[in-house]
């Protein structure tokens, strides 16, 4: 009989002649240890990064297809938010007046829109809850999406 490349052939010998060591026997590792089976940064493969916190966009326009009234409301539910910064509000002569960049106004196509980043969910749940509710209590249209820069002007 031929041993294959695998030696296939040759473990079925061994169990035949009873020179295998059954499993129960055999010291087995078991498959979730507190140390890495090879040194630290060697074939070992990178995490995947982060992906980006989603963007939610509240428009302006009712369920209805209504324009939503007043016409500042993109302003003042963004100034409402504006303190709810990554890395907190800052203090000092440095500290100024804006929006934060988890809730900013936007006019898109001619409608008004907040852009919500989903971080601020993390940063602050209950004002994530109060912008999504204030969106769901006045019957807002409501997008997920992820807004995307434009590119930069090609020269010719």
């Amino acid at each position: 009989m031929q041993a294959t490349a695998l030696g296939t052939d040759r473990a079925a010998l061994q169990h035949i002649h009873g020179t295998m060591v059954p499993l129960s026997r055999v010291a087995r590792r078991p498959l979730w240890t507190d140390r890495l089976a090879w040194p630290a940064g060697v074939g070992c493969i990178e995490p995947m990064s982060n992906p980006k916190p989603r963007e939610y966009f509240i428009q302006g326009v009712t369920l209805d297809g209504q324009t939503f009234r007043p016409s500042d409301w993109a302003e003042r539910l963004a100034g409402a938010m504006s303190c709810f910064r990554p890395g907190g509000v800052g203090a000092g002569i440095g500290a100024f007046i804006g929006y934060s960049p988890l809730c900013v106004p936007r006019t898109i196509n001619g409608v008004k829109c907040v852009i919500v980043n989903e971080e601020l969910r993390d940063i602050e749940p209950m004002a994530w809850d109060f912008v999504m509710n204030f969106a769901k209590d006045n019957q807002l249209q409501l997008a997920e999406a992820c807004l995307v820069p434009e590119p930069p002007p090609q020269s010719t």
